[in-house]
């Protein structure tokens, strides 16, 4: 197990008769992505302030990589920033004055020494080399906070802090960012999220909610964590069909970083079972796997055919469908449709008690 990371012990904050924090107790493991999740006001800004020494508790304790940074003079307060974490705010905070090749020299300034080619290197992992020389006034809101990932991530922090990282972006540049995140994490970043977005939340390993500054894990809906075992299911069904092993690692969980919960979570269901990288249906999962994609290609179907629903929309609304429609239901649409063989992608329907000739194509 991953050896921890960050450590809070009755970490209060409090604004005169406000507790925005109030005795918080957690540990974030190294190579975690932590969502923390709440209302506005909920005091999910303090914490971040706290784990990025930008504040001081009122009471409670903070360690980070065994370091008490609650105890720290305020010089080791600013060494720690320098060295140890690198913080993406929703509001920016580029220097106006400078480009963004300049903003991100800075944060190296603050370090070390500025490094020009390191810094356009840094730009160019977020997709913002043609950028390099725009002043912030001359970006939009998400190459501004592309330029804030960079600048956070230069002088190669152990803890990554994002305060409501899309906040102010619209949805292409959100999933851009989201994109950065993931590249983060999947290279063994500590991320700790504040979010009051699902969307965001959901991707990380771990979500916690604050509420008047108390602290509670969050658990997946039954609902959220059925979706996710049927997609599996439908994915390695798939991957079989088209002579592919169904490895672990070709497995993409919806708004999942990492699918290994999932997995570990339908061995324990009786649906899967993991020889090493190499996934296999149980008799059940088979059996629930085929009646998954035997809905889910009627449906396609039945919206392609006879009700005429886009192309681009179709495959989105079938997979909607599939968990409503029951077998009588799905033996109706099947013999309305005449028993088809084929889904408008090509792919076969697997058949049901139903299917009698003549069947059509």
């Amino acid at each position: 197990m991953a050896e921890i990371r960050v450590r809070l012990e009755s970490l209060s904050r409090h604004y005169g008769k406000l507790r925005a924090l109030d005795a918080v107790d957690l540990e974030i493991r190294a190579g975690e992505w932590l969502a923390v999740m709440g209302p506005s006001g909920s005091g999910k800004s303090t914490l971040v302030n706290l784990l990025g020494a930008l504040d001081r508790p009122t009471a409670g304790r903070v360690w980070v990589d065994g370091v008490e940074i609650s105890a720290l003079a305020e010089s080791d307060r600013v060494r720690f920033r320098r060295e140890k974490v690198g913080i993406i705010f929703q509001q920016f905070h580029l220097l106006p004055y400078l480009d963004a090749l300049e903003n991100v020299m800075v944060a190296q300034h603050y370090h070390s020494m500025a490094d020009a080619r390191e810094a356009m290197e840094a730009l160019v992992r977020v997709g913002m080399a043609d950028r390099a020389r725009h002043l912030p006034s001359q970006l939009s809101g998400g190459e501004q906070q592309r330029v804030c990932v960079a600048r956070a991530l230069i002088n190669r922090p152990r803890l990554v802090l994002a305060d409501e990282p899309t906040g102010n972006l619209d949805a292409e540049n959100e999933d851009r960012v989201l994109e950065l995140l993931r590249s983060l994490h999947a290279e063994g970043h500590t991320l700790v999220t504040v979010t009051h977005a699902p969307k965001v939340g959901n991707l990380a390993d771990r979500r916690v909610e604050l509420r008047h500054g108390r602290l509670s894990d969050l658990t997946v809906p039954s609902e959220e964590i059925e979706r996710r075992y049927d997609e599996v299911l439908v994915q390695m069904w798939a991957l079989i069909e088209d002579g592919r092993k169904p490895e672990s690692r070709r497995i993409k969980v919806p708004d999942v970083v990492d699918n290994r919960r999932t997995l570990l979570g339908m061995v324990e269901s009786g649906l899967i079972v993991a020889s090493g990288p190499i996934l296999e249906f149980t008799r059940r999962g088979r059996a629930e796997a085929r009646d998954l994609v035997r809905r889910r290609r009627l449906a396609e179907v039945l919206f392609s055919s006879a009700l005429r629903v886009p192309e681009a929309e179709m495959e989105d609304v079938a997979c909607r469908m599939e968990h409503i429609i029951d077998p009588e239901v799905t033996a109706s649409i099947c013999s309305f449709l005449g028993h088809p063989r084929k889904c408008p992608h090509g792919r076969a329907i697997p058949s049901g008690n139903c299917c009698q000739l003549p069947i059509i194509s």
